[in-house]
């Protein structure tokens, strides 16, 4: 099958770019165009129905008409003189919140729109929330509709928030916004520039190390066009998948492909790369589209395995109960395979197509070169392999230590410090109230259809002396009165932490006392559910780390039979599946180590822990994958196991420290972004990407071979076979020199 494609590929080279081309460029325009109507961002929507803040959320949107993907926000009122509100003040902004509820807010026309494009005009809702206890403001509560990573919904909350400004300011008062929506827009005005900047200068670093390891133009730039337009043609098939089937994706999940496949793209296209000079250098009379496809069809078994083991890993994800990971594997297996394909396709038909070409200017061709550091460094591991094993071993086992009282953190992740307007607006409502004000817990009371909330004892009574008890819970600043549903049925008490909602702190006052408070004096015949920010985090926690006794163990047994069927041995997957393991925990341990410990953050992004698992322990057996089967051809040919080794090394080396090198900067970049969560994700898969490259493929894995020889085949030991003779007269296998 492998053979197959690679070989139809190289015979009809010019139809396969060309099906590829169409298909990247309308497939990349279907996933620009739909990507912002199959994502939401709501972190509760993905929590099995069974958790207590989803139930919250079930009820908000049934009986208060909270809007799926609705984006609150809260807006400050003051006078701009200073000082404090007067009563006609207040009735001011009173009125001038009844017209913006009334005006429709219009989407600013854009160049970028497509003529399918949703039109997010809207008008929105606005009510008055409470008032200082200082009067030095007045907080407005106020709800867009629409995916809060949207860029066209950004633009009509600008317009919004421009005509509010400009109507308070007629009535001399001033306006600050903050929360949800207003959060996100100021930072990624505030981050635009940084992006573009961190994005210009990761490209320009791989084509610079392109250009530096072969000398050429067009080795340099066609990995990053085949990856555009392959990486394009996969989200498209992503998107489209979601918009077929109804399934919402996370916002973060089109940005995850971008990168994984920018990596393992490029990685794929590397090893090709390599191998193809490798193998004109040996076949000087050889046609580039002849060796392109024996070339291909060598690599094609190891690039389909290790795309297969990112597969299975990600495709466990399937069993998680959490739907932001149910999703998240799915979405990235299916991406991988579609990268897989154009590995197995258009990479060879462009070496079909450039032939010797694509290594022009360079002469690198003409002669085989010396060992280098390479081989070296293949020798050295050959010569002392104990030595060589137990320094990988004490290095990571050093670095694994830090996982020792590692602590989760499940909020959001700050901004880095950065002083974005909505944050000043932020800090000026903590100084007069709850810090939570802005993003209360809720507390949802549902009644049977035979009663009614609020009709004497059961209802005011009831929610009166449930308010009582939840003002008296250390850590609750404040209690809103309860606000009842239109049909009586329902009811919802807001309280105001004195913690920051995206806290610890929050986290466990939601899911801890108030909840104990709630289930001990809710009105007898009713239903209490506590929701908001803080109680969805708090089961977020929970669901996760159910999921990761799960999925580890499965994606592990799963990368296992992968590895069992490529290598055809029994202990050559148990030696990658313990160095990969260690690799993990070595990760780990450094993030700890840096950001818990010497940074003092709260502790690691949730997330972190299976996102390693998955793109660690996945990715990095990509190299590993290609080392060992490297070493198994070289064992199959004549010689000690020792000296086999050391060419595997030789020859394998450049390709996988220059892919590490690419795929640690591609998920690198991730670390200066001001959210701490994004900036722990890309130092540490950055970090265990090099450490799989250069620690584990490089020198664990081939010290491990030389220290079993070829009983590491076992049951199936290779033997070497007498060079058979090729055309040109010599050993197949023999470079010239």
């Amino acid at each position: 099958m492998i053979r197959a494609l690679t070989g139809y590929s190289t015979r009809r080279p010019w139809k396969v770019i060309a099906v590829w081309a169409v298909l990247g460029i309308a497939l990349t325009f279907l996933g620009q165009a739909l990507v912002h109507r199959v994502t939401q961002s709501s972190g509760g929507d993905f929590l099995p129905p069974a958790y207590d803040s989803a139930a919250a959320l079930q009820v908000a949107e049934e009986k208060f008409g909270v809007k799926p993907g609705a984006d609150p926000l809260t807006v400050l009122v003051a006078r701009a003189d200073g000082a404090p509100l007067a009563d006609a003040d207040e009735r001011r902004i009173d009125e001038e919140a009844a017209a913006l509820a009334r005006y429709r807010v219009v989407m600013p026309p854009s160049e970028d729109d497509l003529f399918f494009s949703p039109d997010h005009s809207q008008v929105p809702r606005v009510s008055p929330a409470m008032t200082a206890p200082d009067r030095s403001f007045r907080l407005l509560s106020v709800e867009l509709t629409g995916n809060s990573q949207d860029p066209r919904v950004h633009d009509t909350y600008r317009a919004f928030r421009e005509h509010a400004r400009a109507e308070f300011a007629e009535a001399g008062l001033r306006t600050g916004f903050t929360g949800g929506l207003a959060d996100g827009v100021d930072t990624a005005d505030a981050g635009k520039t940084r992006s573009l900047v961190i994005g210009i200068l990761m490209l320009g670093a791989i084509v610079l190390l392109h250009v530096l390891v072969f000398r050429s133009l067009l080795a340099s730039l066609l990995p990053l066009l085949v990856v555009s337009v392959v990486g394009g043609a996969a989200t498209g098939t992503v998107v489209g998948a979601a918009a077929l089937t109804g399934i919402d994706l996370d916002p973060s999940t089109p940005q995850l492909i971008n990168v994984v496949l920018v990596g393992i793209g490029i990685d794929y296209f590397l090893f090709l790369l390599f191998r193809f000079r490798e193998q004109l250098r040996r076949r000087p009379d050889q046609s580039g589209r002849s060796a392109a496809c024996e070339v291909a069809g060598r690599v094609g078994t190891a690039v389909t395995s290790a795309a297969l083991t990112i597969v299975a890993a990600f495709a466990t994800l399937a069993v998680a109960s959490f739907g932001q990971f149910r999703v998240l594997g799915p979405a990235i297996a299916v991406s991988v395979l579609v990268m897989l394909l154009g590995s197995l396709t258009l990479m060879p038909a462009l070496l079909a197509v450039t032939g010797r070409r694509m290594f022009w200017p360079s002469r690198s061709l003409e002669r085989e070169p010396r060992g280098g550091s390479a081989g070296r460094l293949g020798d050295r591991v050959a010569r002392r392999p104990v030595a060589a094993a137990l320094a990988c071993v004490a290095l990571l086992g050093a670095l694994a230590a830090g996982t020792a009282g590692i602590r989760m953190d499940y909020g959001p992740g700050d901004t880095g410090g950065e002083r974005t307007a909505s944050a000043v607006t932020s800090s000026e409502i903590a100084r007069a109230l709850p810090a939570g004000v802005s993003d209360p817990i809720s507390v949802f009371v549902t009644a049977p259809e035979a009663d009614a909330l609020g009709d004497g004892g059961l209802g005011d009574g009831g929610l009166g002396a449930l308010a009582g008890a939840l003002g008296k819970v250390d850590g609750v600043g404040r209690v809103a009165p309860a606000v009842l549903s239109e049909d009586r049925l329902a009811a919802r008490i807001d309280l105001f932490p004195n913690a920051s909602p995206h806290t610890q702190e929050a986290r466990d006052l939601a899911s801890g006392p108030v909840r104990e408070t709630v289930a001990a004096h809710r009105p007898a015949g009713t239903e209490a559910h506590v929701g908001g920010t803080s109680a969805v985090f708090a089961d977020i926690s929970a669901v996760v780390d159910k999921d990761l006794r799960v999925v580890f163990p499965v994606a592990a047994v799963l990368i296992g039979l992968i590895l069992l069927l490529l290598l055809r041995s029994l202990l050559a997957p148990l030696v990658l599946l313990l160095a990969v393991g260690l690799g993990f925990a070595a990760t780990l341990g450094a993030s700890a180590l840096v950001f818990q410990h010497a940074l003092e953050q709260p502790g690691v992004a949730f997330t972190l822990p299976l996102i390693l698992f998955l793109f660690v322990v996945a990715l990095g057996t990509d190299y590993n994958i290609l080392v060992t089967d490297r070493i198994r051809e070289e064992m199959e040919r004549p010689g000690p196991a020792r000296a086999a080794v050391a060419r595997a090394v030789r020859h394998t080396a450049p390709a996988v420290a220059t892919a590490g090198v690419v795929l640690a900067a591609s998920f690198g970049s991730l670390a200066v972004n001001p959210a701490s969560a994004t900036q722990q994700i890309g130092f540490a898969t950055g970090l265990g990407i090099l450490l799989s490259a250069f620690v584990l493929s490089i020198v664990l894995v081939p010290a491990c071979a030389v220290l079993l020889g070829r009983s590491l085949w076992w049951p199936a030991r290779p033997r070497p076979e007498e060079p058979r003779r090729d055309p040109a007269g010599l050993p197949e296998g023999v470079l010239v020199r």
